[in-house]
């Protein structure tokens, strides 16, 4: 009867529980998820230059990137994704390998319609054009080929100058509270062995030496002197 109703209680909740949802469940005990976005429709999003095929929404107040097929976001230190923008979000152990091609200040660019003193004719993509060709457009290179992104003009960075810039980023993000917050909760504390107690040296006993005893000579029996002391001989 038991197993009975625990096999309905849990074929309710398969068909109650959509499974991209249950998908998106972080395993990970203790780590809380972030707070879903809404949006009044799918979000539009642009290509950020200097990178490779990392695109974010600008029309919301945190940072929603979208790279490699997931959708990113950083909640208090920690990092998340998922296959949708406004659900199913799992904690991400590291930080993604796109964040610190990243340049900081981009959204300041977008408003301004200017890229390092360049102007900046981004194009704004619709949430489905963006599922329906972002990985042809990674396959052909579409963005790199087109060299770009918009900006008039366009120099791109030396090898080097883009690595040190991505080392800065790095150090920089390191340096936030809520990173280091993160960081610090996530070390696993480490129990100082226990000391053990000294045992004593046991010192040998001095062995006692005990005296000799003396066994008494057996002395040899004198024989006796023959009488007369003469032999008679007859």
């Amino acid at each position: 009867m038991k197993k009975l109703l625990f096999r309905t209680m849990l074929l309710a909740l398969v068909i109650a529980v959509p499974i991209p949802t249950m998908a998106g469940i972080d395993i990970h005990i203790g780590i809380p998820l972030p707070p879903p976005f809404l949006f009044p429709a799918p979000p539009e999003v642009i290509v950020l230059p200097d990178t490779n095929d990392v695109y974010v929404a600008p029309d919301i107040d945190a940072d929603l990137f979208f790279w490699n097929g997931w959708w990113w976001r950083l909640w208090e230190g920690r990092w998340y994704r998922s296959y949708y923008y406004n659900r199913g979000w799992s904690y991400y152990v590291n930080v993604p390998s796109f964040y610190f091609d990243v340049d900081p200040g981009w959204r300041g660019y977008y408003r301004d319609h200017n890229w390092y003193g360049r102007r900046w004719n981004y194009e704004r993509i619709p949430h489905q054009r963006l599922q329906q060709n972002w990985k042809s457009w990674h396959n052909d290179r579409h963005w790199e080929r087109r060299g770009t992104w918009g900006i008039q003009s366009y120099q791109p960075r030396p090898q080097q100058q883009r690595q040190e810039l991505r080392h800065r980023r790095q150090q920089e993000y390191q340096q936030r509270p809520e990173v280091q917050r993160h960081q610090q909760q996530r070390q696993p504390q480490v129990q100082q062995p226990r000391r053990q107690p000294q045992e004593r040296v046991q010192q040998p006993r001095r062995q006692e030496q005990r005296p000799q005893v003396q066994q008494p000579r057996h002395s040899q029996p004198q024989r006796k002197p023959e009488r007369g002391g003469v032999e008679h001989r007859k």
